[in-house]
């Protein structure tokens, strides 16, 4: 499950006060939390392509946002790239998605053709609206190859799917692989009424533009809790890891939570980089556990190549997090992380920004036109002295 702009502390099993996230909570007390997991990139199409393939986005094409617009399209997914859901049809699992894509609005790169058996959600980048799900005018929800129109909440919609799914394999004899993703809470901060409602009766004193966020994230996490309860109806739990994050940090402006780290969305501090992440498997994974251990979008292929015993032969920049899962020891983790954003509006210009972290070191360019900045995250987690001039 991944979600669009969630920022790390935005759950209240991550230490959010005036947001109540009831489902992901039991997911966290009966799984692992992750306290130290990174998005491959600040914006979305980057880190998404990260899950998709294993790799850093820029190797497979995608350095920035891959938008309807192709004069301000950063990005063209390599058609030649090896992707997750291939790997796992060749391990004998049927593949479904449901959601946003965002890594291409043709063929060659619509999810069917980069290894989904199913595909029941939306193209392209964010929605203008999230009940008429157009995008500057044009409709990019399909099923498979064929355009649809349906009616209603998209995050309502996404969740009805994936449950839909979830009950369709009730007594498969294949195992499955779901890739949910959701728009929310990415902007339009455009929840139902009645969960703005909801969220102002139950905290005094909360500002509307908060109270907006928080009511679209506690929507999506009921609809989150839906697909957790069919999974369960349908006597599959116990068979079913389940893994949920963000693409990255939450956006500011519009009243995410990121602290204590430093900025959000868009930026390369920790603050948009650093994401809730989360994985659950009964009987396997302890429950109620908490790792350290130095993670990254891009590790969810390889982690899933091990369990399904299909080793990945080509070359591939994530590393597995199946031993940290289990409890195991001495796992090898990213001793290097490299994350770039190119960008291309007026002032950007398809400039890139970039951070690089070394062991407890990081360097960062958090805009084309600004210097250099230094920063030891050990002794200064939270960015706040620049050691590039010492």
């Amino acid at each position: 499950i991944l979600v669009d702009d969630l920022g790390v502390s935005d759950l209240s099993c991550y230490g959010a006060k005036d947001l109540k996230s009831p489902a992901l909570d039991q997911l966290a007390r009966e799984g692992m939390k992750f306290d130290n997991f990174y998005a491959n990139c600040p914006v979305c199409s980057p880190t998404r392509a990260s899950l998709i393939t294993g790799r850093y986005p820029d190797i497979v094409g995608v350095p920035g946002v891959i938008r309807s617009n192709p004069v301000n399209s950063w990005g063209y997914l390599d058609p030649t790239a090896k992707t997750l859901p291939q790997l796992m049809q060749r391990a004998g699992y049927d593949t479904g998605m449901v959601g946003k894509w965002h890594l291409g609005l043709w063929s060659p790169n619509r999810p069917n053709e980069k290894g989904f058996d199913w595909f029941k959600g939306f193209l392209g980048d964010m929605m203008d609206d999230y009940y008429n799900h157009r995008r500057h005018g044009t409709n990019y929800m399909f099923f498979n190859q064929t355009e649809i129109d349906p009616k209603g909440h998209a995050t309502d919609l996404f969740s009805d799917w994936a449950v839909d799914y979830v009950n369709m394999k009730k007594g498969s004899k294949k195992p499955w692989f779901l890739y949910l993703a959701y728009n929310a809470p990415h902007t339009p901060i455009q929840p139902p009424a009645e969960w703005i409602t909801k969220v102002k009766a139950r905290e005094k004193g909360i500002s509307d533009k908060r109270a907006k966020l928080v009511a679209l994230i506690e929507h999506m996490d009921e609809g989150i809790g839906r697909v957790f309860k069919a999974i369960k109806q349908t006597g599959q739990e116990k068979d079913t890891l389940v893994i949920f994050s963000s693409d990255n940090g939450g956006q500011i402006n519009v009243g995410a939570n990121c602290l204590p780290w430093r900025d959000g969305k868009q930026s390369m501090y920790e603050g948009g980089l650093r994401v809730s992440t989360i994985a659950k498997w009964p009987g396997r994974i302890k429950a109620g556990s908490t790792t350290v251990h130095r993670g990254a979008t891009m590790n969810n292929m390889p982690t899933l190549a091990e369990l399904t015993g299909k080793p990945i032969k080509h070359r591939i920049d994530g590393l597995s997090f199946l031993p940290p899962l289990l409890g195991r020891k001495g796992q090898k983790q990213h001793e290097e992380l490299y994350f770039v954003r190119r960008e291309g509006n007026q002032r950007y210009q398809g400039l890139t920004t970039q951070a690089l972290r070394r062991g407890d070191w990081k360097v960062l360019q958090n805009s084309p036109f600004a210097p250099i900045e230094m920063y030891n995250l050990k002794n200064d987690p939270y960015e706040t002295k620049n050691l590039a001039t010492d």
